[in-house]
């Protein structure tokens, strides 16, 4: 792993601890109750629709009329977001300090371009990035290899250079078949000893 020079980050999941339920858990009475909101009203693949570039207000409206019973509930998911992001994951981010002394880092995200800035303003180490490509920006998102292609491109980053972290096997998956080394993140993944099994620190 010597000829690694560059580390692309994911955030949700990898440096950002967010979570739907961090907000929601506070309006329902019975956790299934909010399980099932989440897994049938804002779901996973509605809100990857705004990180792809669809406005929040558009996103907001389409659900509501879809489902005129949950108005109110729809409502908050944008409205409270920012009470979905309990802070950020510190092990992970004290290892990206090191990290950026000897490597070259950029982070791959799929964000909303309007949610984004408000967690860019509230952590300081964004700005260890030497570049950072946001899907909601760029109407694309992981997994599709074009937004891998594009931030090679971008930046004059070579894949077989590179190692990608991320916590979607989708996006590991894609990443491997471009060329790059990954490290997958689970929760109890100890991202220190992945980097040192690779020879990174």
């Amino acid at each position: 792993m010597n000829n690694i020079n560059t580390i692309i980050f994911d955030f949700g999941g990898v440096l950002i601890d967010w979570n739907p339920r961090y907000m929601y858990r506070d309006e329902f009475e019975e956790s299934s109750e909010m399980e099932h909101f989440l897994n049938k009203v804002c779901t996973e693949d509605w809100n990857l629709q705004q990180d792809k570039g669809r406005s929040l207000a558009e996103g907001t409206r389409i659900l509501q009329d879809k489902f005129p019973e949950h108005v109110v509930k729809i409502q908050l998911y944008y409205d409270q977001w920012e009470k979905m992001i309990k802070g950020y994951i510190p092990q992970n981010v004290t290892i990206l300090r090191k990290l950026k002394e000897k490597y070259k880092l950029y982070g791959l995200t799929n964000w909303s371009a309007e949610t984004f800035p408000i967690v860019f303003k509230r952590f300081s180490f964004f700005k260890l990035f030497d570049g950072i490509v946001i899907s909601g920006e760029e109407k694309l998102t992981k997994p599709d290899k074009k937004i891998f292609e594009l931030i090679l491109e971008r930046y004059h980053l070579e894949a077989k250079n590179s190692l990608f972290i991320d916590d979607n096997m989708n996006n590991i998956q894609a990443a491997k078949e471009i060329g790059f080394a990954t490290i997958h993140v689970l929760e109890k993944t100890d991202l220190k000893s992945e980097l040192n099994a690779l020879g990174l620190i």
